[in-house]
């Protein structure tokens, strides 16, 4: 029997007894230390493994057989569960190393839609001491109420009456739902709601509209439901008015919250309703100057307002021929919706110039709020130019007011942050599915070196290197220098120069209208830039 004493200090050593002959190698596994134990005779190789801290290990040398003890077997445990840890610890490490960054990103956009997007939480407002009321500039109120009601409480059953009305408001909640709007409360018959709030919207004057002539086709087609057996056809007529104009929201209460709105909006909004016939949408001259571009009226008059004077009153006779569905006047057709986005664009165009003006950092004096006007604006020159249809116009100013949203997040690689960005975005201003897809190929042609391939895709890339034919191209292109050479890339005035000369020289714009209106000027551009260079 010979017993092998292991020694710290050697990473390497050999011994040798008789014609069997020992080598002891140290390798390192991550933060593990391994020796490997190596056993050579005439017959073959052995390997044995242990580890680094154990100081015997006993082997039994005759008749030219190893028996290992059970702490060898021990060891070889050991050393698989080490290198278990090793691989697993590697592979997260791979896993997490490769995912950070998109996860990063991704968290950022986030937190940056968080900011664009409050919802006002009334109740942790009130109870937390935050500030217990908000002005309102543009919210359009509908009042509801049933024609007759008190005459139907005195003829019909209480439960079936209460049973009656509820599925009515049951009903009445998922419209005001499906379309954004606030409920307000129920008073008796009357049911009250509001739109553009807590979220502020320039669309809310058109969806309250839809929603009043969905309410109203609801309550013709089922109101004769529940007393065609007593014969009182016609109690269960709705009367609505409608108003737009600001308010006041605000939480009243200690024990029980209560939320509601005030201002003489909500009074006008009522005085309409009371005003109005049964069967019918009363608004006023504001709501129809909001809403004419959607909808056919009839006009009614002016009604006396207290200390306001005078105003305009009108029936909402149907939603247009050419925005409805078979031309019926009765369900909004796609056609309405693009319309619709267009206003809703509006409110998303206010929101990301905001947030690029106060968020882009000084030193980026190129790509800022500025720059993403101009290209917005020249897109809208181009597409009226080229002809383009109504929801291309809409899906391209939304690509270019959101094609340098990934300089908030990050300066590199910042075309694929703006399409993360768009579509976490586009969704809460209802963008369908392929709307953002077709706003993300739009975003990715304004790489560099994308070839354009659609109409829509030509004049983003055109709009997008509109400045190469501008007037003020040196000026921009100083701006663009400064930039870039802030953000890592070094060169000289001159290299800047020669480098803009040759992307010019073989530079095209795509679209007709473009060559007719930039290409002059991009020539003159090339000869001041070649007069630089020979200074």
């Amino acid at each position: 029997m010979i017993v092998l004493r292991l020694s710290n200090k050697y990473s390497t050593f050999d011994f040798k007894s008789n014609n069997y002959s020992f080598r002891i190698d140290e390798i390192c596994v991550d933060s593990y230390k391994i020796l490997m134990f190596s056993y050579i005779n005439i017959t073959g190789l052995l390997c044995g493994t242990f580890c680094h801290d154990a100081h015997l290990l006993w082997l039994d040398l005759s008749n030219n057989k190893i028996q290992i003890s059970v702490l060898s077997l021990v060891f070889f445990l050991l050393l698989f569960i080490v290198l278990t840890v090793f691989t697993t610890k590697k592979i997260v490490k791979h896993y997490k190393e490769k995912y950070r960054e998109e996860y990063d990103r991704k968290l950022k956009i986030k937190e940056k839609l968080l900011t664009s997007h409050p919802k006002i939480d009334y109740e942790k407002v009130t109870i937390h001491g935050g500030k217990r009321y908000h002005k309102y500039k543009k919210v359009t109120v509908l009042f509801a109420d049933i024609q007759g009601f008190t005459r139907i409480v005195e003829h019909m059953n209480p439960e079936l009456l209460i049973d009656e009305l509820d599925k009515f408001f049951f009903h009445f909640d998922e419209v005001v739902e499906k379309y954004g709007i606030e409920k307000i409360k129920t008073i008796g018959d009357a049911y009250m709601c509001a739109g553009g709030l807590p979220r502020k919207n320039s669309t809310n004057p058109v969806e309250v509209v839809l929603a009043a002539i969905e309410m109203q086709q609801y309550m013709k087609g089922e109101m004769h439901s529940i007393i065609e057996d007593e014969n009182e056809l016609g109690f269960w007529e709705l009367r609505i008015g409608i108003h737009t104009g600001p308010v006041i929201s605000g939480v009243i209460g200690q024990k029980k919250l209560s939320f509601d709105i005030w201002g003489d909006t909500v009074n006008i909004a009522s005085r309409m309703e009371s005003s109005g016939v049964a069967g019918e949408i009363n608004i006023t001259g504001v709501t129809y100057q909001l809403t004419k571009e959607f909808f056919d009226f009839e006009y009614r008059g002016k009604m006396p307002v207290k200390y306001k004077g005078e105003t305009d009153m009108y029936f909402v006779k149907g939603i247009r021929k050419e925005l409805s569905n078979e031309g019926k006047g009765l369900e909004p057709n796609e056609l309405f919706f693009i319309r619709l986005q267009h206003i809703r664009y509006i409110d998303l165009e206010e929101k990301i110039l905001d947030k690029l003006t106060k968020e882009i950092p000084e030193d980026m004096f190129y790509h800022n709020s500025v720059h993403t006007k101009d290209v917005i604006t020249r897109v809208e020159v181009l597409g009226r130019a080229e002809g383009v249809a109504d929801e291309d116009m809409l899906l391209l100013k939304t690509a270019a007011l959101l094609h340098d949203t990934g300089f908030l997040i990050k300066y590199d690689d910042h075309e694929e942050n703006s399409i993360l960005f768009a579509r976490e975005i586009l969704p809460k201003y209802k963008y369908s599915e392929r709307q953002v897809e077709e706003v993300v190929k739009l975003i990715e042609i304004t790489k560099v070196n994308q070839n354009p391939v659609t109409l829509p895709e030509k004049i983003l890339k055109d709009a997008d290197l509109d400045y190469l034919g501008r007037p003020d191209f040196v000026p921009v292109s100083e701006k663009l220098y400064k930039e870039i050479t802030r953000y890592g890339k070094r060169m000289s005035i001159e290299e800047w120069n020669k480098m803009q000369y040759e992307f010019i020289s073989k530079h095209t714009y795509y679209t007709e209208s473009a060559k007719k209106l930039r290409h002059v000027n991009k020539e003159k551009q090339l000869q001041k830039l070649k007069e630089l260079l020979t200074v």
